[in-house]
Formats: C-alpha cells, structure tokens, sequence
C-alpha cells in the first residue's frame, strides 16, 4: 500500500471517500454559519415579523448572560471562582503536559478540545471578573442612594403602592409590555461575549465526540501494548465533560442549535491539519 506521501494513496477509493465527507460536511457548516449569523446582524437592523423576533431572541447573547448564575442561591463570584480555579488547574496541567511531550502534544484531536477547553475558561473567567466588577458597581450605587434617601422612604413606598395598584387595574398587559422593555434594555454582548458562546457550543461537541470515542471504542477494543489507559489519559477523556457540564447547570447561557455548526467546522479543521502532516511523511 502507498505512503501517505504519495499522491496516489490520496486517490484510492477510501481516501477519496473520506475527502468527499469532509468536504460536504466543511461546506455544510460554512453555509450555516454564513446564513445564520448573517441573518442575527440583519435582524438587529430590521423591524421583524413576531416569529422572527421569536428566533431572534433565541439566538442573542446578553451581557449578564455570560457571568451571571442561573440559580439564585449561588452568586457571581462563587461562578467566577469556579471559572478561575478550573482555568489555572488545567493550564497547569497543559504545561505539564508540554514539557512532557513537546508540541507533539497537539498531535491528538483530545489535546486539541483540552486547549480549547482552557481557553474557554480563561476567557470565561475575564468576562466574569469584568461582569463581578459591574454587579459590585450596582450594589454600590443602590447602598447609596439607600443610605441618602432614608428620608424619602415613606413618601417613596407610597408612589409604589400606587403604582402597584395601576399595574393591578391594567392587568397582564402591563407586565408583558415590562417584560418585553427589560429585554430591549438589556445590554447585548460583545464580540467576546458571542466568542464565548460559540467556543463552549465547539468544546462541548468536541468533549463528547472524543469522550464517547474513547470510552466505547479505544479502550475496549484498541488497546494494545502501544496504548494503555493511565491516569492522566482517563482523566484528559473524563474531566472535560464534566466540568463544562457544571459550568453549563451554573450559567445563564442559552445555545441556538445553528452554532454546533462551529464544531463540525473545527473537527474538519482537525481533520484536514492530519491529512496535511501525513502527506507530509510524519505519522502516528
């Protein structure tokens, strides 16, 4: 059988098989990303019709989205810690890793999604500090307009009451028209509160396509004396997953559906960079 190097091993019927899929599913997520993302920047232009607010809505990001806790209970600063402490334990295990292996780290699709991983909580991590420094400016601002209006409290419960008791004369109307204010006033994120979101939709396809390979199929029926499972192998192909899933129960993100695109794209990418190496004479 021919060397990778060789141009006619790219051209048995395998090779080109596998190339026609790759192909079809780049091309694939490419228009998918193309048209969807360019339908969210249309629509932020563009009066829309009610079901296309609707999708709208689904597929923004806001600002306290990204830093905020989902649950009540738990502060910002307790997802902050949880983001900080995950992203400094697994740099360290990243540099250990490479002074262990060299670049020849990033020779696996795992190592791949691992620092994708860890630049997700990195980047996590600084929009949590910038969004825990605004959430403190806010608390500040209400201790103390409390502290300098003590005076006015009576006259203020009053103006509430009454006010209270429109809302109840005008019924659901007023609270939905609230609502729908609340969510137009709501500050949109960034360019890097979007690159937040579509990183953790890529490291959460990623994470499971590798975790599922791994455990159902390297390790049953691949291991050979080439390949054992150690520790720091099993817990590369375990701790990932779970700590995205508990970072995804903590945050208030939602996640379009039309974003996983970005994880077919950086698996082609993966994918291509092997076919390019091995066409180069280096092999595993």
């Amino acid at each position: 059988m021919e060397r990778a190097s060789s141009l006619e091993y790219w051209f048995h019927w395998p090779s080109l098989l596998c190339e026609f899929i790759i192909f079809v599913a780049f091309v694939v997520a490419v228009v998918v990303i193309f048209k969807c993302e360019r339908l969210v920047l249309v629509f932020k232009c563009e009066r829309l019709r009610s079901s296309d607010e609707q999708w709208r809505r689904g597929t923004r990001v806001y600002e306290d989205e990204l830093w905020k806790p989902c649950w009540r209970t738990i502060s910002p600063l307790g997802l902050l810690a949880y983001r900080g402490i995950l992203f400094f334990l697994l740099a360290g295990l990243l540099i250990g890793y490479l002074r262990k292996s060299g670049f020849l780290f990033f020779y696996f699709y795992t190592q791949w999604t691992f620092t994708l991983v860890i630049i997700y909580f990195g980047l996590a991590t600084l929009i949590s500090i910038e969004g825990c420094y605004q959430w403190y400016k806010q608390g500040s601002i209400r201790d103390h307009h409390e502290r300098t209006d003590f005076l006015t409290v009576d006259t203020e419960q009053e103006i509430y009451a009454a006010e209270r008791a429109r809302e109840n004369i005008s019924g659901t109307s007023v609270t939905l028209q609230s609502y729908h204010e609340w969510q137009e006033n709501r500050k949109k994120a960034g360019f890097w509160g979007y690159t937040m979101q579509i990183i953790f939709q890529t490291c959460a396809g990623a994470v499971v396509m590798t975790d599922i390979v791994f455990w159902v199929i390297i390790v049953p029926f691949l291991s050979t004396e080439r390949f054992s499972l150690n520790l720091l192998m099993g817990s590369m192909h375990s701790v990932n997953a779970f700590f995205l899933i508990v970072d995804s129960a903590l945050n208030s993100l939602h996640f379009p559906w039309f974003r996983g695109a970005y994880f077919v794209l950086w698996t082609a990418l993966y994918v291509i960079f092997q076919w390019v190496i091995h066409a180069c004479g280096f092999s595993w």
